[in-house]
């Protein structure tokens, strides 16, 4: 059976941040930018606080689950959007407590975020800030099947989609679904290669 697909709201933060720690666990990028020390507390913090402050009242959200499984979220994708208003004061209100989550990586943080910033889009954008499958439930299609209805989105508002990757095997998926490489760079401070990838509308 399909996935089911829905948009998320403020009583799905607790799952949908779960699902995105247990997805995010050993991924490079968030390894290399926050600490290791209680590093699942953090990374739960973290989403947890993106997907309340950012995602939910700024962006779109949507979770989706297997039409047979748990109602619980198996993957999450969050979108901020060229409607998306306000969050540069977001991010700075909130720069404090990210530094804190950040840990004895603060300044890794800083500086990848820094290294990325040339490589990101200056005009209107669905930018994919983040989207994960629960392990366990990979392979079923509930990471195209998530993804969908923000790239749909995109299409209508004739919108460049944009992401940010730090797996080989995930430039395969996007490619899949319309991206293209943009720029490829090694992270400062020893961190993983991360490719920038753009999907314009279709």
């Amino acid at each position: 059976m399909d996935p089911t697909v829905r948009v998320a709201t403020a009583a799905d933060v607790p799952a949908a941040a779960d699902t995105l720690r247990a997805a995010f666990r050993d991924y490079p990028f968030t390894r290399h930018t926050i600490g290791a020390d209680d590093h699942e507390r953090r990374l739960l913090d973290n989403q947890t606080l993106f997907l309340s402050e950012i995602g939910i009242p700024h962006g779109r959200v949507w979770v989706a689950g297997a039409a047979d499984g748990p109602s619980e979220p198996d993957a999450v994708a969050v979108w901020t959007t060229p409607a998306s208003t306000g969050i540069g004061d977001v991010f700075a209100r909130l720069a404090p407590r990210l530094a804190e989550l950040a840990g004895d990586r603060a300044a890794v943080a800083a500086d990848t975020e820094a290294a990325l910033a040339p490589h990101r889009p200056t005009g209107p954008v669905w930018f994919l800030a983040t989207v994960g499958v629960r392990p366990g439930r990979q392979g079923r299609g509930l990471g195209s099947a998530v993804l969908r209805p923000g790239l749909a989105e995109a299409d209508r508002t004739g919108s460049v989609a944009y992401l940010e990757t730090s797996l080989p095997g995930n430039v395969r998926l996007y490619r899949r679904l319309g991206f293209e490489v943009e720029a490829e760079l090694d992270l400062p401070h020893g961190g993983p290669r991360t490719w920038t990838m753009a999907r314009p509308p279709g």
